[in-house]
């Protein structure tokens, strides 16, 4: 009988190792694009912030995209600085294009992600890794901070995902993963 039992919980257990990397699967064939538009309205973060807002003064929107669906977004500005409000971030970022337009037009050296949503279980951390390597990969930004509300959840992500608290200010939180 036990030799059953053991038969019975090994195959439980593959069973189980398959669903998982199933699960996750999708991960391999996913690429990093910028987006023109996205549903603000399914942003957790900041829902009041309108695509105009986050399109202007060299602020992007980046998406992972697999099978031709988008699984996870995640919105940023470039700055020289770093800001402790959304209102800090439009004026940073909109000195930091400016400054650009006189120069060489790479703006700013700090990437600000500012929102981040996932549709797809492991999203979230697949496109903090593949920004991440985008930035890395740039010859003018240096480093990747977060606006973060001030919820533990966004608290948990970041420290989970390899950042390090930088600042705790009245009504946000910045993170900071090391390039």
């Amino acid at each position: 009988m036990s030799i059953l039992k053991r038969k019975l919980n090994i195959i439980k257990k593959r069973k189980i190792d398959k669903k998982i990397s199933n699960l996750f699967a999708w991960i391999k064939g996913a690429e990093l694009i910028e987006l023109k538009t996205c549903n603000v309205e399914e942003d957790p973060v900041r829902p009041e912030l309108d695509v105009a807002f986050r399109r202007s003064y060299g602020r992007k929107i980046f998406g992972v995209k697999y099978q031709k669906k988008i699984c996870a977004i995640m919105c940023f500005g470039f700055t020289n600085e770093v800001p402790k409000t959304v209102k800090e971030l439009e004026l940073m970022t909109r000195d930091a294009y400016l400054k650009s337009a006189q120069r060489d037009q790479k703006i700013g050296k700090i990437a600000i992600a500012y929102t981040i949503w996932s549709k797809k279980r492991g999203g979230g951390k697949l496109i903090v890794k593949e920004v991440f390597k985008m930035i890395k990969k740039s010859n003018h930004l240096n480093r990747l901070v977060t606006l973060s509300p001030l919820t533990e959840m966004a608290r948990k992500f970041h420290l989970h995902n390899g950042a390090v608290e930088l600042q705790v200010n009245e009504e946000t939180q910045n993170f900071e993963y090391k390039i």
